[in-house]
Order: structure tokens, then C-alpha cells, then sequence
């Protein structure tokens, strides 16, 4: 069953952040609300972003999360996923 997978946490997107994300920022530099965008993540980076955080979570986004918006923050991906997950 989809949205059953494992529990969010900051930490754990953080790390899939550094294997994925390509930041040219360190991530222990930045917030939870910091702006990714403004960190290096590209609109490349984001595709492959997402897919491992729907493995990692067994979750989908749909179309309607696919923007900038859901992936610009730390704490934006988290509520996303959450809301997923429900």
C-alpha cells in the first residue's frame, strides 16, 4: 500500500539531499526553511531528488507537488512527504 513507508525524518532527507541533490552549499549550513534553489539544487538535481525520496519513503508525488515550491525547502519536502503518507 502506497503512503506506508517509513517515518519522515529531517535528518534522512538531509541525507539523501547530499547524495542526490548536488548542492553546491554544505548542507549543515543551511536551515530547514533555507532555499535550496539558492543552495545549488537544479531543476535536474530535483528529478532525481524526488525519485529517491519516493524509494526511501514509498510514496509517489503527484503531478499537482511536482513544483519548485514542494522541493525549495527542507521543511517543504518534509510537510509534503507527511501529507503523502496520510
Amino acid at each position: 500500500m502506497r503512503g506506508s513507508g517509513r517515518r519522515v525524518s529531517v535528518d534522512k532527507i538531509k541525507q539523501i539531499l547530499v547524495q542526490h541533490g548536488r548542492l553546491s552549499s554544505d548542507i549543515s549550513t543551511l536551515e530547514n526553511s533555507s532555499d535550496l534553489y539558492n543552495a545549488g539544487l537544479t531543476s535536474l538535481a530535483t528529478v532525481g531528488l524526488m525519485l529517491a525520496l519516493e524509494d526511501e519513503f514509498d510514496i509517489e508525488f503527484p503531478d499537482s507537488m511536482l513544483s519548485r515550491k514542494t522541493f525549495s525547502s527542507i521543511e517543504s519536502i518534509h510537510d509534503a512527504i507527511e501529507e503523502l503518507q496520510q
